[in-house]
Order: structure tokens, then C-alpha cells, then sequence
């Protein structure tokens, strides 16, 4: 795909009107916040799938909204079926809201206003769809608008892989061969959908999978933070301590654990990496929240198995016997 939109190119006060206004005329008008315009930045790709367009961007994070008046100004003979291929964004349409996470795939209607919110490394690709092709395969679309795919089960990890394939392709093929490559791109995307409608209920309802996404949000942002508990956990994801941990323990695990698990990761990953290999232990559980060294070390032992000290070892053997590569 070829890179045709790039903030980049542009003066830093004009980059978000620039880059909005061709987005609006790649994929639909809309209406978009960024949460500093000062800073944002974005890049878009698109091609051709035979009569299918492919839109591939990423951005600082921002909300868009999809108006009533935006619609009256879409085409309306498009579906947009999006695969999120990385960070998470937020959506509401119909009524229905949830979270996309990687991997995951979602249908928008064009005939039907929407909100979305792009977190932080959020990137996606955006398959505009003629609406007679994926009604031919799946019937009337209303029952399968706004509910997420996700890819754990076998069918939807087969389909978002097989999507994510497509920008490669794409432009490069042959007229015979670019069509085949649509019909089983939309196979696919039939499949899951019909599979998804007939699920049921999913494990969580999408006011619980928001929840869940906040109260995460809000760990990751202040996990350095020694007195960070779930008290200011719950308050930034805007629930009581309670539901967040009814929630979490879904999951298997409540606010305080995951702030305990996320840091140890974070330290795991420092004492793996050779360019931290000058840094003390202390420094290192220091600075990712922990303060007393007595319980990190006896917490970092029970996670993985071994002392920091003795991990940090082992890791910077093996990726010396690697002949220093990457762990």
C-alpha cells in the first residue's frame, strides 16, 4: 500500500485539518476530536481489492463522531467492516457500544450514525465493502452492525488473519486474482458474522468490557506511581473499588493483583534487556512502583520462579549464547 496522507508532510499547526479532510474523503465524513492537537500525528495507506477499497491508518489518539448529517453525505451503498490491528478504540452504534482490541473485527453501517475513540497506538484497517455483496452471503445486516468479532475462537482468528494480509497484496494483483481475494475475504467476514449473531450473550456485557478497558487504562498510566491503589484505580476509570473487582475477577484477578502483576512484568522486561543490565535491582523495582525490596523480590520469585537477581543472570546468559540476539 502506498502511503497517500502522512502529517509528516505538513506544517504541525495544519496537520490534524489536513489529515481529517482526507479521511473524510477515504472513508466518511465525520466530525474529530484529537486530544492535542498540538501534538498529533497520523498516517494513512490506501488500495484497491478489486471493487473493494482498502484504508489502513493510525493515529494520537482522538474521538470521531458520525453524525446524522454526515450520513445523509456518505454512500450509502457502502459497508465499512473494520479489523483493529493494533491499540484499542472504544465504539458505539445502534445502541450497541464495546471495545475492539487486536485481531478483532467490527461492522459499521454507513446508513447509521456512530462514535468512536482511538486509544494511544490504536491502528486499523477499513475494508469498504459494496452492501449488496455482504447481504447477498449474510441477509438483512441490522442484527450483525456493531458486534464485535473477536478472534480467539478458531473461524474469527482465521478471518482476522487472513484480512490483515490483504494491504500486502493489494495493488499487486492481477483483475482475476484480486476478485478470488475479495470473494474469500467476504467468505470469511460472512462466516463470522453469522457465526457471532448465533453466540448469544457474549462473557461480558459491552458496559463491563468498557469498564474492564478503563480500570486497565488507568493502571498502565500510573503503574510507576508507588501509591498507586485501587481506590485512584476505580475514581480514573469512573466505578467504585467493588464493581471494578467484580468485574476483574472475570478475568481471575481484581485491581490490586493486576497493578502487582503489570509492575513485575515491567521489571521482568528490564532485567531482561541488556542495555538496563547497569541498573541496580532497587533501582529497577523502584521505578516501577515497588518499594519495599524484600516483598519484590519474594513476589518477583512466587511469578517467575526465580530471584530477580538469578533471572537477570539467566537472561543476559542466554543472550550472550544467542550470539546477542533478542531474547
Amino acid at each position: 500500500m502506498n502511503t497517500t496522507v502522512s502529517t509528516a508532510d505538513v506544517h504541525p499547526r495544519d496537520a490534524f485539518d489536513y489529515w481529517h479532510e482526507e479521511l473524510c474523503k477515504k472513508v466518511v465524513p465525520h466530525d474529530c476530536t484529537p486530544e492535542d492537537r498540538q501534538t498529533f500525528s497520523a498516517k494513512t495507506q490506501s488500495a484497491p481489492l478489486a471493487d473493494i477499497a482498502l484504508v489502513q491508518y493510525e493515529s494520537t489518539p482522538m474521538e470521531n463522531d458520525v453524525t446524522g448529517r454526515h450520513v445523509a453525505r456518505a454512500n450509502s451503498d457502502e459497508l465499512l467492516i473494520r479489523l483493529q490491528t493494533a491499540g484499542i478504540f472504544l465504539f458505539e452504534q445502534d445502541g450497541r457500544e464495546g471495545v475492539l482490541e487486536a485481531g478483532d473485527i467490527l461492522l459499521f453501517d454507513t446508513r447509521r450514525p456512530f462514535r468512536g475513540r482511538y486509544l494511544n497506538g490504536a491502528k486499523e484497517l477499513i475494508l469498504k465493502v459494496p452492501r449488496r455483496q455482504l447481504e447477498a452471503r449474510i441477509g438483512d445486516v441490522r442484527q450483525a452492525v456493531a458486534r464485535p468479532i473477536k478472534r480467539l475462537e478458531a473461524e474469527h482468528g482465521l478471518t482476522s488473519s487472513y484480512l490483515e494480509m490483504l494491504p500486502t497484496y493489494s495493488g499487486r494483483l492481477d483483475a482475476a486474482a484480486a476478485e478470488l481475494v475479495r470473494d474469500h475475504a467476504l467468505d470469511l467476514v460472512a462466516l463470522s458474522l453469522a457465526k457471532a449473531m448465533d453466540r448469544g450473550k457474549p462473557r461480558l456485557s459491552s458496559a463491563r468490557s468498557l469498564v474492564l478497558v478503563n480500570v486497565r487504562v488507568a493502571v498502565e498510566a500510573r503503574l510507576s506511581d508507588p501509591s498507586l491503589d485501587a481506590a485512584a484505580v476505580a475514581a480514573a476509570a469512573g466505578v467504585s473499588v467493588r464493581y471494578a473487582n467484580t468485574v476483574l475477577a472475570e478475568d481471575g484477578t481484581s485491581i490490586t493483583r493486576l497493578i502487582w502483576s503489570r509492575r513485575l512484568e515491567r521489571c521482568r522486561g528490564a532485567l531482561e534487556d541488556p542495555k538496563q543490565a547497569h541498573r541496580r535491582l532497587s533501582e529497577i523495582a523502584y521505578s516501577w512502583g515497588f518499594s519495599d525490596m524484600t516483598h519484590f523480590g519474594r513476589s518477583f520469585r512466587a511469578a517467575f520462579g526465580l530471584l530477580p537477581s538469578e533471572y537477570r543472570r539467566v537472561a543476559h546468559e542466554d543472550h550472550r549464547a544467542s550470539g546477542g540476539g533478542a531474547r
